[in-house]
């Protein structure tokens, strides 16, 4: 029986993930940012208003795609 897709290779059962550095910093500075937004006036101001997009876009993408 073959091992397919080099399941003899890894017997640890861990996975090796590359993530590279910039995109992680660039995630990170954008995350920051909509939360400071989150936190301000303006955004309780357009919420209540009905005119914000920005997380209420972001909520709705992570309602339809849920992560397992």
């Amino acid at each position: 029986m073959s091992a397919g897709f080099g399941a003899e290779k890894i017997k640890s059962g861990e996975a090796k993930v590359i993530i590279n550095d910039d995109e992680v910093s660039k995630l990170l500075k954008k995350y920051k940012k909509i939360k400071k937004y989150m936190k301000s006036p303006i955004f309780t101001v357009k919420t209540m208003d009905g005119t914000e997009e920005l997380v209420s876009s972001l909520l709705k993408e992570a309602e339809e795609n849920p992560i397992d």
